[in-house]
């Protein structure tokens, strides 16, 4: 997606090897109209899977998960990280640790909005270790729910989140495939491929 790599050249922030910062368009401010591109191109990649329910985990997923349900026209469920006061007993879990953060967190949705027959597409701001998709991919399995595809906004394919992913036999859908953050620059796998 070139309008998401260059708002990644434009916008983002190398702040280590490992760590990009892009909250001026994506996951602290949000850039709606970016936002609508992004939601229509994961509808398109995933438009085949009758999809009945996009899922993603608070926050950072939410703008880029809510746009794809939108253009799927199904609801969009978010992982809670905490228990709300009038939230039920009822509820499906799990623990994914959050290599940003340096925490645990024990993701929760509401057995309310997950069922059994749900094909359910996992949508996240990130994807790098991998963490967080497998979360949620337990919580949609521990539904009986099945799981359709995991797409990302941004992948930083340096780190083995796809490969575990693709193991456990999912489709991964990622948005900007960056190879490198070296040298505090952004370098894309599409670009690797073309300079060979």
């Amino acid at each position: 997606m070139d309008v998401l790599e260059q708002a990644i050249r434009e916008r983002g922030r190398v702040l280590s090897e490992d760590i990009l910062k892009v909250d001026n368009f994506l996951n602290h401010q949000v850039d709606t109209q970016l936002m609508m591109e992004i939601g229509q191109e994961f509808s398109k990649r995933f438009q085949d899977q009758s999809v009945t329910k996009v899922i993603t985990l608070e926050s950072s997923g939410i703008a880029p998960s809510f746009m794809a349900a939108n253009t799927l026209d199904v609801p969009l469920v978010f992982a809670r990280k905490k228990k709300a006061l009038t939230g039920s007993e009822d509820v499906y879990t799990s623990r994914v640790y959050s290599y940003t953060k340096q925490e645990l967190n024990q993701v929760i949705v509401s057995k309310e909005y997950l069922a059994e027959g749900d094909r359910v597409l996992i949508i996240d701001d990130f994807l790098a270790h991998g963490n967080a998709a497998l979360g949620l991919t337990e919580v949609v399995e521990e539904a009986g729910a099945t799981v359709v595809g995991i797409g990302a906004v941004i992948e930083k394919a340096f780190q083995e989140g796809r490969t575990q992913l693709e193991m456990e036999g999912y489709q991964v859908e990622s948005l900007a495939r960056i190879e490198s953050l070296s040298n505090g620059e952004v370098t894309f796998i599409d670009e690797v491929v073309t300079n060979k």
